[in-house]
């Protein structure tokens, strides 16, 4: 599709007609899709995506300036799409390793207060020195979870340790996505990774 025949298609959309957009999509569907299924590596999740930025297209038509290269904007807003799906999708698995995390952080407290009964120990009795029993040391140190350790990154670096772990991207793409020097992608990464093993994590 020439640029003129793209804005052409745009200015079509802007009006509401939604022949324009049906004619971007029958040109471009194929392209959108496999710059979106290089990033997130899942067809499911790629079609999903890739119906998403259509719709975004129409909505967000407005938005295009003619003139500065069709194919390099689209690419750009759908490299975009993935990566906010990637991180959407680290967040939830966040969630629920935090949620698995506290729940036997729960279980570990109910069995101590178990354990100290059936030894004849009041709930709130401690050992020696005032100290709490160390089984309630043990579930503290086990509420500590992935998403705590996580704050503890700077938002550069976070967003540089989903791409790499959750979405299993190398160097090279994550730098081509966020448009930063490899460099300083590697540097990020391992100051994080840093960041978490001194939080005990690998």
């Amino acid at each position: 599709m020439t640029e003129a025949r793209f804005e052409s298609c745009i200015r079509r959309m802007n009006a509401g007609d939604k022949e324009g957009l049906r004619e971007v999509y029958e040109e471009y569907v194929s392209y959108i899709y496999g710059i979106v299924l290089q990033l997130l590596r899942s067809r499911e999740n790629a079609e999903d995506v890739t119906s998403d930025f259509f719709i975004r297209l129409w909505e967000k038509s407005e938005a295009y300036k003619p003139g500065h290269g069709h194919r390099g904007w689209m690419a750009t807003i759908a490299r975009n799409m993935a990566v906010d799906y990637i991180r959407k999708q680290s967040r939830e698995e966040l969630t629920g390793a935090l949620s698995h995390s506290e729940a036997d952080a729960g279980d570990r407290g109910r069995q101590n207060r178990l354990n100290r009964k059936a030894a004849g120990i009041s709930a709130y009795e401690t050992s020696e020195g005032g100290r709490p029993p160390s089984g309630v040391e043990n579930a503290v140190i086990g509420a500590i979870t992935v998403k705590q350790a996580l704050a503890t990154l700077k938002e550069n670096e976070r967003i540089i340790v989903h791409m790499k772990i959750i979405g299993e991207l190398t160097f090279r793409e994550i730098a081509d996505i966020l448009q930063i020097p490899m460099g300083t992608v590697t540097w990020r990464y391992r100051e994080a990774m840093n960041k978490l093993r001194r939080c005990g994590y690998e």
